[in-house]
């Protein structure tokens, strides 16, 4: 009787939770919805890391960072754009931005490192946003990160917007935004941030991060952040 009784509360314990976190959810959705004037008007660069014959890191069922971060990308753009920002993606299928027939892996990647870096600098853009995918040795590894510029001020303050929300909406949360040194937000003349979507060599990871809903899930996550990010500043009386 008692184990049963156990039973019992344990499983309204566990629907509670569910709609406890379905709830906050929701709640959480509106509110950022209410805040989506803050991107209005802004010209955000979203790059889809790596591309043509740069696959870059690839899952144990072979799937492709690039273009699990392009299906991400595009859906930022979108969510982006309906909220009223300007977004220019980097690339837009599953090409790099180098020239055709350069043959020298690091001039070719040099090269299109920094296009990505022009057209954010060109257009004179108020974010840039990089999304890629991580990869471990160890499988166990897992979660989105955000990384900024060390010294950076503003990136630090755009990291770790994202990461609130990427900690929030995802499956594996609890990683903190952390400041390194990475070439594309070291040239870039405005607050940039290099998400890492979470761990293509976990499996579980990975087989969440190809699915669609999912990508349109950690998309809308680097959007909260970026609402958050603008109106904090907003707040504060920052441009």
């Amino acid at each position: 009787m008692l184990k049963a009784k156990l039973i019992l509360f344990s499983s309204l314990l566990v629907v509670l939770l569910v709609g406890y976190k379905a709830v906050a959810s929701s709640i959480e959705g509106r509110s950022i919805s209410a805040l989506s004037w803050a991107v209005a008007g802004r010209l955000i660069v979203v790059d889809p890391g790596h591309g043509g014959d740069d696959p870059g890191a690839v899952g144990r069922t072979g799937a492709f960072e690039k273009d699990i971060v392009l299906a991400v990308a595009k859906n930022l753009a979108s969510i982006l754009s309906q909220a009223g920002a300007e977004a220019v993606l980097t690339r837009e299928n599953d090409l790099d931005l180098s020239d055709a027939g350069l043959y020298d892996l690091h001039v070719r990647k040099m090269q299109d490192l920094s296009r990505r870096v022009a057209l954010a600098n060109n257009r004179e853009a108020d974010l840039f946003i990089s999304i890629h995918v991580n990869s471990f040795p160890d499988v166990q590894e897992n979660g989105a990160q955000a990384f900024s510029q060390p010294g950076s001020t503003e990136g630090r303050k755009l990291s770790r917007a994202i990461q609130h929300e990427l900690n929030r909406f995802l499956a594996y949360p609890g990683r903190e935004a952390k400041q390194v040194d990475y070439y594309i937000c070291r040239m870039v003349k405005m607050p940039g941030s290099i998400v890492e979507i979470g761990f293509i060599s976990n499996p579980e990871e990975e087989k969440l991060m190809l699915d669609p809903n999912y990508q349109y899930r950690t998309a809308w996550a680097i959007y909260a952040g970026i609402v958050r990010y603008f109106a904090q500043s907003a707040a504060t009386g920052e441009k």
